[in-house]
């Protein structure tokens, strides 16, 4: 799973001309779910976003995180994350899992984080979207998921 996270004061997304999520400070999470990837997964990439430090206090050092500012998520669905541009000019999707997985995935990561204490809005799933960002620094960090030798995961 990879998750493309921008400090935001401020977010929304559009399909059409209806909003179908916004928020003030906090993260967007751009969400691309990967044929490999399961609950466990998605349970701990949505604890890394909820706790990752990344919010200034008042010596303006990256020091709270998404929970301690009582911040918001918005989560896209984004396949393209997963894209392989390693050979030709073409993007290949073959590294993103199948929409009916995805999508679950997506859902219950959303969920995960709204556990976590952290209030989330969303596009999508799918959808045409677009996505209006007031970054915030401007702070973006690429979360990537792994599982390591004991058979847990990790970030790359």
């Amino acid at each position: 799973m990879k998750a493309l996270i921008q400090r935001v004061k401020c977010g929304r997304v559009t399909v059409g001309t209806r909003e179908t999520g916004a928020i003030g400070q906090g993260l967007v999470i751009f969400l691309g779910v990967m044929p490999e990837d399961d609950e466990r997964i998605a349970d701990y990439l949505a604890d890394r976003c909820a706790g990752l430090r990344i919010f200034e206090d008042e010596q303006g050092k990256m020091n709270r995180s998404l929970t301690d500012i009582k911040g918001a998520a918005l989560v896209v669905s984004q396949f393209t994350l997963c894209a392989d541009v390693s050979a030709g000019r073409r993007p290949s999707f073959s590294g993103a899992a199948h929409p009916e997985k995805a999508d679950q995935l997506y859902e219950y990561f959303k969920s995960a984080l709204q556990k976590s204490g952290v209030p989330v809005a969303s596009g999508e799933f799918g959808a045409d979207m677009l996505v209006h960002i007031e970054n915030d620094g401007p702070v973006t960090m690429m979360l990537e998921t792994v599982i390591n030798a004991s058979g847990k995961p990790a970030l790359k």
